[in-house]
């Protein structure tokens, strides 16, 4: 490591100064959990507003030293740096440490070395799109498999207090009951971990049981520094796995998955697993008349197929989220659960809000809320699940371009409402790819301006059509997040069907 070493065990902590950049969830977590195993933490944050000042008071008694106001100056003796998931590679504060020959970490790097003797394995979950739902149906797959399981990392419950929950209990049961779990043990089973690109950039010795790259698509470009950095910092997830590397096997786009597989340095006797929409080859997961199958965990996987569930069983059956689901399929039975877990897995799960929504039918159209569509390959994948579509679209670009979305959504689209800042790179993809469609440019950033966009979307849109909402951009140039923008949206409609 650098300056100071940095082992599994919790006395390696003790005295270690550790700096941890951001006050958000993650790094409040990581300050605490070090701070209890005797670090001396450090939290810096260039901001310094009134909510800041709070979580800083409230470390400030669990013996955490907060700076606010500099985020650039790295604290003298500072041992090891762990940063939050967004903070660049190139910030200062990381380019004090690389000078002063000091390692920079990420929270999942401080889990994964906090797990004990015996820690629950990690099945990961990582992609451009679908991260969430895939992690979310994973847990519920596991769960209907009699397992005790959480979906952490970049979703729910920092990754940092679950691993150390589970140790705890791992040590409490073999104190108590010389290693038999009791009625009360919280030990994991095992653990769906969501992890993002910036996550597995600052977690080099991750070594997951399996896991999953559900797609690849240019996203966080500024961060990383190009597509193919972006890659190969999705690739880490492969690293070092034991049973599974599931990939998207109907992935065009290059570098694929599947390149990312090849290059991975796994343990001996790992599997190469995809999963597509079509009939699975041998060591696939894929899609027969209807019924999600299994060719790749079956005795003779030459000859047989295993039925799993059915495409009803997947809420909502749109393509991409059939994918997830058979992702989340392909983890779940390389950990060894049963066909029929999947099935009610998959039937007990349901997705979060904002993620191709249906909100309402009003007058014979429907609204479909994806404010999660932040970026052109999630839109391209919620407006691949209609036929007929008014696309509401538009916000912060973030360096994206349009054309290849727009020419391959052209044929489905009746109308178009652009909003936002960077609406105008969308109604140029458009005149130059769909100049048949009709486009209603909206010039206005305030409150109103998405029932504007929702009762402009009404007029274009006919009996049979989907209003569709997969803005294919950011929302923080109108709203604070996605999901501000999508609780706005299915006002907006509700407010259309009250006045219908």
């Amino acid at each position: 490591m650098g300056s100071q070493e940095v082992s599994a065990s919790q006395d390696s902590w003790k005295g270690l100064r550790v700096t941890v950049a951001g006050l958000g969830v993650s790094g409040v977590s990581v300050a605490r959990a070090l701070a209890g195993l005797g670090a001396a933490v450090t939290v810096v944050d260039g901001g310094s507003g009134p909510a800041l000042q709070a979580r800083a008071a409230e470390l400030a008694e669990a013996g955490v030293a907060v700076r606010l106001g500099d985020a650039e100056t790295l604290p003298e003796g500072t041992g090891l740096v762990v940063t939050s998931p967004g903070w660049k590679p190139d910030s200062p504060l990381f380019a004090a440490a690389a000078a002063a020959g000091v390692d920079v970490i990420g929270d999942v790097e401080v889990a994964w070395r906090l797990r004990g003797p015996g820690a629950a394995p990690w099945l990961a979950v990582t992609g451009t799109n679908g991260k969430t739902t895939t992690t979310q149906m994973l847990a519920s797959i596991l769960r209907a498999g009699g397992l005790r399981t959480a979906a952490v990392g970049n979703i729910g419950t920092p990754i940092v207090d679950v691993v150390l929950e589970d140790r705890a209990a791992r040590e409490a049961r073999a104190a108590g009951t010389g290693g038999e779990r009791r009625e009360d043990d919280n030990a994991y089973d095992v653990l769906a971990v969501e992890l993002s690109s910036y996550q597995l950039h600052w977690a080099p010795s991750l070594r997951a049981h399996s896991a999953a790259v559900l797609n690849l698509a240019p996203d966080h470009l500024d961060w990383h520094g190009s597509m193919e950095a972006y890659a190969a910092d999705k690739g880490r997830i492969y690293e070092g796995n034991q049973v599974a590397c599931v990939y998207n096997a109907d992935a065009t786009a290059k570098p694929s998955t599947e390149d990312l597989v090849r290059e991975a340095d796994v343990e001996e006797g790992c599997r190469a697993i995809g999963f597509t929409l079509a009939a699975p080859a041998p060591s696939q997961l894929g899609v027969v008349e209807g019924i999600l199958v299994d060719r790749a965990f079956v005795p003779d996987r030459q000859k047989q197929a295993q039925e799993l569930a059915e495409v009803s069983d997947v809420r909502p059956p749109a393509p991409h989220n059939i994918a997830n689901a058979l992702a989340a399929a392909a983890l779940a039975r390389a950990f060894g659960v049963a066909p029929q877990a999947v099935r009610d897995g998959l039937r007990a799960f349901h997705p979060d809000a904002h993620r191709i929504e249906h909100v309402a039918d009003v007058a014979g159209v429907a609204y479909v809320d994806d404010s999660k569509a932040t970026n052109t390959h999630a839109a391209q994948a919620s407006l691949a699940a209609y036929e007929s579509i008014v696309w509401i679209a538009g916000g912060l670009a973030k360096g994206a371009t349009f054309d290849e979305l727009v020419a391959a959504s052209a044929k489905r689209l009746r109308g178009a409402v652009l909003i936002g800042a960077d609406r105008a790179l969308i109604r140029e993809a458009l005149a130059r790819h769909a100049p048949q469609v009709p486009v209603v440019d909206l010039d206005r950033t305030d409150t109103g301006a998405m029932a504007e966009a929702v009762r402009q979307a009404a007029r274009l849109a006919a009996p049979g059509d989907t209003v569709l909402m997969a803005p294919a951009c950011a929302s923080m140039d109108m709203f604070t997040n996605y999901n501000k923008r999508g609780d706005a949206f299915a006002e907006a409609v509700r407010e259309l069907g009250a006045s219908a």
